[in-house]
């Protein structure tokens, strides 16, 4: 443009390049005979009165490292900082102190599982129980062969290995049976159990009554044991997630059977025991079964230490606690 305008003059330049007249004398007073003359510059303001003090930039930035996830809407509003939200961001901008992104959710799944694969074998065993009749085939079965309604079912965490059992009703007495074996399966294993710690959640047949001012009948056989138990927060079932997974994984593996009877139905859930424990390989650890976890983890471990086959708790207690003949049958105190 500036090079037409020295040759025809500024109007047929004008014309040429479809701007104003003014346009051209910009340009042609910029250009020094170099590229860099023509150039786009700042036209940020040579003063800026409003400008923060580098005491107050201290301030926004003392605010920021002291609680890094907080914006600049949170930060002016519950730091009482008396500057606009624009004028905080671009300070935290400005001074690398930005988050860059908020973490996806399978990205924290991630970062748990690299946190469970370093604990100890039986550091967590997560205990919960499943409602069977939300499923219609099963629910179908149920009716006509009298088959359990309620899955009791215990997961360690680092290998991922199963434990089942079962029971017609959810009851304080069936938990703490379903406790009682396991304890009495890891001691038989020569487990530690001062370094193995319970985790449920706050259902009554893990806690009892909710206004019970003492631990409840699981809680005492946990402690006995020399265990600890531990309760997940109120609402946080994000806590049960090792359990909650196997629960999604039985409906899509197991619960698809077909059963014969209360014998077959339990034949077959201590063979799918069995096959989750030592056969099925989990793509989430490291494409190993629990059994090789648990072999890797200790490698003492025996080959019957995660085999713990599942039982009808309601059986179980009633051959550990016969009704009595006399009277109205009122069973004995368990």
């Amino acid at each position: 443009m500036v090079q037409t305008t020295r040759a025809d003059g500024i109007k047929a330049a004008a014309r040429l390049f479809f701007c104003s007249r003014n346009t051209i004398r910009k340009w042609c007073s910029r250009f020094d005979g170099t590229l860099s003359s023509l150039e786009e510059r700042s036209r940020a303001p040579h003063t800026s009165p409003n400008k923060l003090s580098v005491q107050a930039e201290r301030e926004i930035i003392k605010a920021k490292k002291r609680l890094p996830t907080w914006g600049a809407a949170r930060l002016k509003r519950d730091m009482d900082l008396p500057y606009s939200e624009g004028a905080i961001a671009r300070v935290v901008k400005e001074h690398g102190l930005a988050r860059k992104y908020r973490r996806k959710k399978h990205q924290t799944k991630n970062c748990l599982r690299q946190l469970k694969k370093q604990w100890r074998l039986w550091q967590q065993i997560s205990v919960d129980t499943k409602d069977l009749m939300d499923m219609p085939e099963y629910w179908l079965q149920t009716r006509t062969m009298d088959l359990p309604t309620y899955q009791y079912t215990a997961r360690e965490v680092t290998t991922g290995a199963l434990f089942l059992s079962y029971a017609d009703e959810l009851s304080l007495t069936y938990a703490n049976l379903f406790a009682q074996r396991i304890t009495a399966h890891l001691k038989a294993h020569k487990v530690d159990m001062t370094k193995v710690t319970f985790q449920t959640d706050n259902g009554s047949e893990f806690i009892g009554s909710w206004q019970a001012k003492q631990k409840s009948a699981f809680t005492k056989t946990i402690e006995s044991s020399k265990a600890n138990h531990i309760r997940i927060p109120p609402g946080a079932h994000t806590f049960q997630a090792d359990v909650e997974t196997v629960h999604s994984l039985m409906e899509t593996e197991f619960y698809i059977e077909r059963f014969y009877s209360k014998k077959n139905f339990l034949d077959k859930a201590a063979t799918y025991q069995q096959f989750f424990n030592y056969v099925r390989k989990n793509s989430y650890k490291e494409n190993k079964t629990p059994y090789e976890l648990a072999q890797q983890k200790n490698p003492k471990a025996t080959l019957d230490i995660l085999h713990l086959p599942p039982v009808y708790l309601n059986e179980l207690f009633s051959i550990r606690h016969p009704t009595t003949k006399r009277g109205h049958d009122v069973p004995a105190y368990p």
